[in-house]
């Protein structure tokens, strides 16, 4: 089990008890691992996360582009694979964005989801990922 993911589960649990899909092309290349979808999904959820909660005034700062960092860090072997990890970062940030322009309780339901959802990935990465 990777420290990364560890502390990404945290960070989503704890995001989940303080608060209360879109698909992805898939790119063949030989450094893919199986469970690339879920990895390409938490990255969109932590940048979608990363906005909205910095919308809704959290204060987390850069806790959840620092959260994705430690994933990159540690998955993104090769420049392929961090290329696919920002742009699924990308994708959640700027949808949210688009979405967005205030905080409303939608957006506070919208944070709810994401953090439950990616808290679940995370454990399940927990699990499968030696």
């Amino acid at each position: 089990m990777s420290p990364w993911l560890r502390l990404c589960a945290a960070m989503l649990i704890t995001g989940a008890t303080a608060c209360e899909a879109a698909g992805q092309s898939t790119i063949i290349s030989p450094d893919s691992r199986p469970y690339d979808d879920r990895l390409m999904r938490l990255s969109e959820i932590l940048g979608a996360v990363h906005y909205l909660r910095e919308l809704c005034g959290a204060n987390d700062g850069q806790a959840w582009r620092d959260r994705m960092k430690e994933l990159m860090d540690a998955e993104a072997s090769t420049a392929l694979r961090r290329a696919k990890l920002t742009r699924s970062f990308n994708n959640g940030y700027r949808s949210y964005s688009r979405t967005y322009n205030s905080c409303t309780p939608s957006a506070q339901t919208a944070i709810n989801r994401f953090l439950a959802e990616g808290a679940e990935i995370a454990d399940t990465l927990m699990k499968s990922v030696p």
